[in-house]
């Protein structure tokens, strides 16, 4: 028997409790290698996802908590995009990817894990990255660690900007 070992899952499995709004606070605590946090915009910034379907799964919010989109200013949507587009062109250096998903889970029945703070995620994707592992054992298996995905994307991010 083989083990698929994904100890930083256990965090999230474990925390049962709500302890406020993670797209609210990282960005506060000004520990942007350690919270993963990859660029800061004037009102958006890029975020790794700590719980990611694939390496280089990142999250863009606006910094200021809102829970939809009719409620960001105009600026706000205006960088919210242009960000989006900078993270896909930093995905498409880095790693290379075949393809993206991107999109927004608006409200808690879309599968929104956190639904008052509007986020786009943005998943490079690569053809044959859902294996039999999903289909069989219904495990996903990510082949990277975050902090060697931020390091690696940091890196990508100074070359670009």
């Amino acid at each position: 028997m083989e083990n698929l070992w994904a100890p930083w899952r256990a965090e999230y499995i474990l925390n049962t409790k709500k302890c406020g709004c993670f797209l609210c606070q990282k960005p506060r605590e000004d520990k942007d290698e350690a919270n993963f946090i990859l660029y800061r915009g004037k009102t958006n910034f890029i975020i790794l996802n700590s719980y990611p379907y694939n390496p280089g799964h990142l999250l863009i919010a606006p910094y200021r908590h809102v829970d939809n989109l009719q409620k960001l200013t105009d600026e706000e949507a205006r960088e919210h995009f242009a960000v989006l587009k900078l993270s896909i062109k930093l995905l498409t250096k880095v790693t290379k990817p075949e393809g993206f998903n991107v999109g927004m889970n608006l409200g808690k029945v879309s599968g929104a894990g956190l639904d008052d703070h509007l986020h786009t995620h943005v998943v490079p994707r690569w053809l044959g990255d859902t294996n039999f592992m999903a289909v069989t054992s219904n495990t996903k298996v990510v082949s990277q660690g975050l902090a060697d995905t931020y390091r690696n994307l940091k890196k990508g991010l100074a070359g670009i900007l």
